[in-house]
Protein backbone atom coordinates (compact mmCIF):
# COMPACT_ATOMS: atom_id res chain seq x y z
CA UNK A 1 0.00 0.00 0.00
CA UNK A 2 1.38 3.55 -0.69
CA UNK A 3 1.95 6.20 1.64
CA UNK A 4 -0.11 9.33 1.68
CA UNK A 5 3.27 11.06 0.54
CA UNK A 6 3.91 8.59 -2.57
CA UNK A 7 0.14 8.34 -3.16
CA UNK A 8 0.27 12.29 -3.48
CA UNK A 9 3.17 12.45 -5.70
CA UNK A 10 1.90 9.84 -8.11
CA UNK A 11 -1.33 11.39 -8.23
CA UNK A 12 0.46 14.97 -8.77
CA UNK A 13 2.87 13.10 -11.43
CA UNK A 14 -0.33 11.83 -13.07
CA UNK A 15 -1.39 15.17 -13.28
CA UNK A 16 1.61 16.58 -14.68
CA UNK A 17 1.61 14.36 -17.58
CA UNK A 18 -2.11 14.89 -18.62
CA UNK A 19 -1.58 18.27 -18.13
CA UNK A 20 1.25 18.20 -20.67
CA UNK A 21 -0.31 15.49 -23.01
CA UNK A 22 -3.38 18.09 -23.18
CA UNK A 23 -1.76 20.97 -23.77
CA UNK A 24 0.16 19.54 -26.55
CA UNK A 25 -2.67 18.67 -28.54
CA UNK A 26 -4.11 22.20 -27.77
CA UNK A 27 -1.00 23.40 -29.64
CA UNK A 28 -1.93 21.67 -32.76
CA UNK A 29 -2.65 23.83 -35.35
CA UNK A 30 -5.74 22.52 -37.67
CA UNK A 31 -5.98 23.39 -41.56
CA UNK A 32 -8.79 23.16 -44.14
CA UNK A 33 -8.57 21.74 -47.18
CA UNK A 34 -10.26 21.30 -50.25
CA UNK A 35 -8.35 20.14 -52.73
CA UNK A 36 -9.50 18.91 -56.35
CA UNK A 37 -7.67 16.14 -58.31
CA UNK A 38 -7.15 15.64 -61.81
CA UNK A 39 -4.97 13.01 -62.16
CA UNK A 40 -4.60 12.77 -66.20
CA UNK A 41 -2.22 9.46 -65.25
CA UNK A 42 -4.92 7.08 -63.92
CA UNK A 43 -7.90 8.61 -64.95
CA UNK A 44 -9.09 9.97 -61.33
CA UNK A 45 -11.05 13.03 -61.18
CA UNK A 46 -12.15 14.15 -57.44
CA UNK A 47 -12.94 17.31 -55.02
CA UNK A 48 -11.30 15.67 -51.30
CA UNK A 49 -12.29 18.16 -48.03
CA UNK A 50 -9.44 17.42 -45.61
CA UNK A 51 -8.33 18.21 -42.33
CA UNK A 52 -4.59 18.60 -41.59
CA UNK A 53 -3.26 18.44 -38.03
CA UNK A 54 0.23 19.86 -37.77
CA UNK A 55 2.08 19.41 -34.78
CA UNK A 56 3.83 22.73 -33.33
CA UNK A 57 7.44 20.81 -34.17
CA UNK A 58 6.26 20.34 -37.79
CA UNK A 59 7.07 22.97 -40.75
CA UNK A 60 4.80 24.16 -42.97
CA UNK A 61 7.00 22.33 -45.48
CA UNK A 62 6.85 19.08 -44.24
CA UNK A 63 2.38 19.43 -43.62
CA UNK A 64 2.59 20.43 -47.79
CA UNK A 65 4.81 17.52 -49.13
CA UNK A 66 1.56 15.19 -46.82
CA UNK A 67 -0.28 16.67 -49.07
CA UNK A 68 1.37 16.33 -51.99
CA UNK A 69 2.18 12.71 -51.22
CA UNK A 70 -1.86 12.01 -50.95
CA UNK A 71 -2.27 14.05 -53.86
CA UNK A 72 -0.03 11.60 -56.10
CA UNK A 73 -1.64 8.50 -54.30
CA UNK A 74 -5.20 9.66 -54.19
CA UNK A 75 -6.20 7.44 -57.20
CA UNK A 76 -5.42 4.26 -55.34
CA UNK A 77 -8.76 4.89 -52.98
CA UNK A 78 -10.30 4.10 -56.51
CA UNK A 79 -7.83 1.78 -58.43
CA UNK A 80 -7.16 -0.37 -55.04
CA UNK A 81 -10.14 -0.26 -52.72
CA UNK A 82 -12.98 0.10 -55.71
CA UNK A 83 -13.90 3.91 -53.87
CA UNK A 84 -14.72 1.42 -50.77
CA UNK A 85 -12.23 2.81 -48.04
CA UNK A 86 -10.67 5.64 -46.55
CA UNK A 87 -8.15 7.94 -47.41
CA UNK A 88 -7.01 10.31 -44.86
CA UNK A 89 -4.10 12.10 -42.87
CA UNK A 90 -2.07 10.31 -39.94
CA UNK A 91 -1.39 12.07 -36.23
CA UNK A 92 1.89 12.28 -37.83
CA UNK A 93 4.70 14.26 -35.57
CA UNK A 94 2.33 13.20 -32.94
CA UNK A 95 2.40 9.73 -32.64
CA UNK A 96 5.22 8.15 -34.32
CA UNK A 97 3.52 5.07 -34.65
CA UNK A 98 1.16 6.51 -37.22
CA UNK A 99 1.79 7.20 -40.94
CA UNK A 100 1.45 10.46 -42.58
CA UNK A 101 -1.20 9.35 -44.86
CA UNK A 102 -2.58 5.58 -45.13
CA UNK A 103 -4.99 3.84 -47.42
CA UNK A 104 -7.51 1.70 -45.35
CA UNK A 105 -10.14 -0.60 -47.02
CA UNK A 106 -13.28 -1.59 -45.75
CA UNK A 107 -11.82 -4.47 -43.84
CA UNK A 108 -9.23 -2.23 -41.70
CA UNK A 109 -6.95 -3.73 -43.72
CA UNK A 110 -3.59 -0.68 -44.55
CA UNK A 111 -3.16 -1.04 -48.13
CA UNK A 112 -1.10 1.66 -48.22
CA UNK A 113 1.35 3.15 -45.80
CA UNK A 114 2.95 6.91 -46.82
CA UNK A 115 5.35 8.65 -44.89
CA UNK A 116 7.43 11.87 -45.39
CA UNK A 117 11.06 13.11 -44.36
CA UNK A 118 13.48 10.48 -43.17
CA UNK A 119 12.59 7.84 -40.61
CA UNK A 120 15.09 4.97 -39.32
CA UNK A 121 15.10 1.84 -40.84
CA UNK A 122 13.21 0.02 -38.26
CA UNK A 123 10.16 1.69 -39.06
CA UNK A 124 10.06 1.62 -42.24
CA UNK A 125 10.45 -2.30 -42.17
CA UNK A 126 7.75 -2.66 -39.47
CA UNK A 127 5.06 -0.22 -41.69
CA UNK A 128 5.94 -2.57 -44.68
CA UNK A 129 4.77 -5.77 -42.25
CA UNK A 130 1.73 -3.56 -41.78
CA UNK A 131 0.62 -2.09 -45.24
CA UNK A 132 0.97 -3.94 -49.02
CA UNK A 133 2.51 -0.99 -49.77
CA UNK A 134 4.80 1.80 -48.24
CA UNK A 135 5.88 4.64 -49.98
CA UNK A 136 8.48 7.56 -48.84
CA UNK A 137 8.50 11.13 -49.80
CA UNK A 138 12.09 12.53 -48.97
CA UNK A 139 12.36 16.57 -49.35
CA UNK A 140 15.39 18.15 -46.92
CA UNK A 141 18.79 19.16 -48.65
CA UNK A 142 20.54 16.25 -47.00
CA UNK A 143 18.08 13.68 -48.33
CA UNK A 144 21.00 11.83 -50.42
CA UNK A 145 23.32 11.83 -47.72
CA UNK A 146 20.21 10.50 -45.42
CA UNK A 147 19.49 7.59 -48.39
CA UNK A 148 23.39 6.81 -48.97
CA UNK A 149 23.44 5.74 -44.70
CA UNK A 150 20.32 3.84 -45.07
CA UNK A 151 19.83 2.43 -48.66
CA UNK A 152 21.36 -0.94 -48.16
CA UNK A 153 19.35 -1.69 -45.14
CA UNK A 154 16.16 -1.20 -47.41
CA UNK A 155 17.17 -3.47 -50.38
CA UNK A 156 15.04 -6.22 -49.52
CA UNK A 157 11.97 -4.27 -48.85
CA UNK A 158 10.06 -5.70 -51.50
CA UNK A 159 6.60 -3.47 -50.97
CA UNK A 160 8.79 -0.09 -50.24
CA UNK A 161 9.10 2.93 -52.60
CA UNK A 162 11.21 6.00 -51.83
CA UNK A 163 10.80 9.41 -53.60
CA UNK A 164 13.12 11.64 -53.80
CA UNK A 165 11.21 15.55 -53.66
CA UNK A 166 13.36 18.04 -54.94
CA UNK A 167 13.93 20.38 -52.15
CA UNK A 168 13.51 23.90 -54.09
CA UNK A 169 9.44 21.96 -55.32
CA UNK A 170 9.05 21.58 -51.59
CA UNK A 171 10.19 24.95 -49.85
CA UNK A 172 7.52 26.44 -52.57
CA UNK A 173 4.94 24.43 -51.50
CA UNK A 174 5.69 25.85 -48.01
CA UNK A 175 4.18 29.14 -49.34
CA UNK A 176 1.09 27.49 -50.59
CA UNK A 177 -0.13 26.67 -46.81
CA UNK A 178 -2.86 28.62 -45.67
CA UNK A 179 -5.40 27.81 -42.16
CA UNK A 180 -7.80 27.19 -45.52
CA UNK A 181 -6.59 26.37 -48.35
CA UNK A 182 -8.96 26.11 -51.82
CA UNK A 183 -5.95 24.20 -53.93
CA UNK A 184 -5.84 22.44 -57.64
CA UNK A 185 -3.98 19.34 -57.83
CA UNK A 186 -2.93 18.17 -61.93
CA UNK A 187 -1.34 15.00 -62.35
CA UNK A 188 0.40 14.23 -65.64
CA UNK A 189 3.41 12.55 -66.66
CA UNK A 190 3.71 11.73 -63.16
CA UNK A 191 4.58 15.51 -62.45
CA UNK A 192 2.34 17.30 -59.95
CA UNK A 193 1.15 20.69 -60.35
CA UNK A 194 -0.41 22.15 -57.32
CA UNK A 195 -1.93 25.71 -56.68
CA UNK A 196 -4.16 28.16 -55.50
CA UNK A 197 -5.51 30.12 -58.22
CA UNK A 198 -2.66 32.74 -57.88
CA UNK A 199 0.87 30.31 -57.50
CA UNK A 200 1.04 26.65 -58.91
CA UNK A 201 4.47 24.82 -57.81
CA UNK A 202 5.83 21.77 -59.76
CA UNK A 203 6.93 19.12 -58.49
CA UNK A 204 8.35 15.89 -60.25
CA UNK A 205 9.64 13.54 -57.54
CA UNK A 206 12.38 10.85 -58.48
CA UNK A 207 12.16 7.04 -57.86
CA UNK A 208 15.30 6.23 -55.86
CA UNK A 209 13.93 2.63 -55.14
Amino acid sequence: MLSAGAAWQRKLATFWITTTIDTMALKSTIFKVNLQIADIDHNYYADHALTLARHPSETDERMMIRLAALAFNAYKLQSECNGDGVLAFGAGLSDVEDPDVSLTDFTGHKRLWIEVGQPEDKPISKACNKADAVMLYCFAHSSEIWWKGIETKLTRLDRLQVWRVPTLASQALAKLAQRSMQLQATIQEGNLMLGDGKETVDIEPIRWK
